[in-house]
């Protein structure tokens, strides 16, 4: 990996935490701000680069959170920078569907060539993970004619109406919102760790939602399975092996359109182009955003082309979906993964933090499990000698690692894991630091 970093990598705190500053800006976020948009940390962002964020009051925190997984190339990336300042000072917007422009279908093309299978494929792109996955949806109604939409245990689609009903967690996502989008049904997810079956196989938990499908829906009542190749916020949860191909080869056989949401798994950050790949499924839809554009609002869905075109014309888009700046960022950050191969540095990753962690579960009783793919990895973490979730212990470790300069972020349906989404261009140095720190907030708190 060739990266050129402008700020120093360095952690550092240099004074009280939070500082004057942040607590001042903390004051004015209370007048101004509404209370439902909460935020991680107490500090307030000046400056960031690679892998270290500084705040307002000069400190240098160790981020292992990538805004949830979106500045993967680094959140001041110099040629995403360029790319988007050339683009806005030539046009910053005129809406494709009043006036298109070639990046949208340079960006559309570049989907198809790097998604999963050789079918004829495309593409059309909005803002937000949620308008992908409305749209997906959206997309395999029309083709099918069918209504029914089936999501799993412990997903995590989005915030709208639609994708508040696909997503599994009621609080925060869900509570008062009401009511939901109809004709949506849950069925179990494969996780490993916590199966009552420690033994049952992929294909057979697959078989096992594939019999609720059934018994509760019929097959040729289903329109779409959506399902998170790698579940975000519900855990990181990985599927067993056999999991997502039988899902997905039964999907075929019933004309179901399988849509795999990638918004958070896609772009090298599980170690591949799309988290898809690993086990060798092809979707029929994948939905994108977060680490397509280095920070700039995209996202998009791509797919097989005879599904995406049975959609009828001005049924598909939105005022800013593809803005032309958002679009010349996500072309340059693309690139940038290429030319650096950032789907193997973060199987780099992958390596480190198994090697680290596998050791500190053999230290410590707390840790249930450690899991995930490239450089989306967790620590589920339970009450000593248990299996029960510990969230208070979890918060704890995420904020005795804050206090110490590492930014790490929390998950999971019982809010007990520590979720890793360190930018792909953090040196190893720094990585191995924001290690030490964090291994040392768990043992603190084993």
């Amino acid at each position: 990996m060739d990266v050129t970093y402008r700020i120093t990598q360095k952690r550092d705190i240099n004074g009280a935490f939070p500082g004057t500053k942040s607590i001042e800006l903390a004051q004015r976020r209370s007048a101004a701000v509404a209370t439902g948009v909460s935020s991680a940390l107490p500090v307030y962002v000046a400056d960031a680069d690679g892998g270290i964020i500084v705040d307002v009051d000069g400190n240098s925190i160790i981020d292992l959170g990538s805004g949830i997984a979106v500045t993967s190339v680094g959140a001041s990336n110099e040629k995403v920078a360029a790319a988007v300042a050339a683009q806005a000072a030539r046009f910053t917007h005129t809406c494709f569907m009043v006036t298109p422009y070639e990046g949208y279908i340079e960006l559309a093309e570049k989907l198809a060539e790097i998604s999963p299978g050789t079918h004829a494929k495309k593409a059309v792109f909005f803002n937000s993970g949620s308008e992908a996955v409305e749209n997906a949806i959206k997309v395999a109604r029309v083709a099918t004619g069918r209504q029914a939409v089936v999501a799993f245990d412990h997903a995590y689609h989005g915030r709208t109406n639609l994708t508040m009903g696909l997503t599994a967690k009621a609080a925060p996502y869900k509570r008062g919102f009401g009511p939901l989008a109809s004709e949506i049904y849950r069925m179990p997810m494969s996780y490993p760790y916590r199966e009552e079956n420690p033994n049952i196989t992929g294909r057979e938990a697959a078989e096992r939602a594939i019999l609720a499908m059934e018994k509760q829906i019929g097959g040729d009542q289903i329109a779409a399975i959506i399902i998170e190749p790698i579940q975000g916020e519900g855990g990181f949860i990985v599927p067993a092996e056999g999991f997502l191909p039988r899902l997905s080869e039964w999907a075929t056989e019933q004309g179901i359109v399988f849509v795999a949401d990638e918004v958070q798994a896609g772009f090298c950050r599980a170690g591949a182009w799309f988290a898809s790949e690993i086990e060798g499924i092809v979707p029929d839809i994948i939905t994108v955003a977060k680490g397509i554009a280095g920070g700039m609002p995209l996202s998009g869905i791509v797919g097989r082309a005879e599904l995406l075109d049975s959609v009828h014309p001005g049924g598909l888009g939105g005022t800013y979906g593809g803005n032309p700046v958002a679009v010349a960022a996500a072309l340059e950050t693309i690139k940038f993964m290429e030319e650096q191969d950032l789907a193997g540095r973060a199987r780099e990753i992958e390596e480190q933090f198994f090697t680290r962690m596998r050791a500190l579960a053999n230290e410590v009783s707390i840790i249930g499990d450690i899991r995930g793919r490239g450089a989306m990895v967790a620590i589920e973490l339970v009450k000593a000698g248990s299996t029960e979730p510990d969230a208070e212990t979890t918060k704890k470790i995420a904020a005795d690692a804050l206090a110490a300069g590492v930014l790490i972020l929390t998950c999971g349906t019982y809010g007990n894991v520590i979720r890793l989404l360190p930018p792909l261009v953090i040196g190893d140095e720094l990585l191995a630091e924001a290690f030490e720190v964090l291994e040392g907030a768990i043992r603190a708190n084993a």
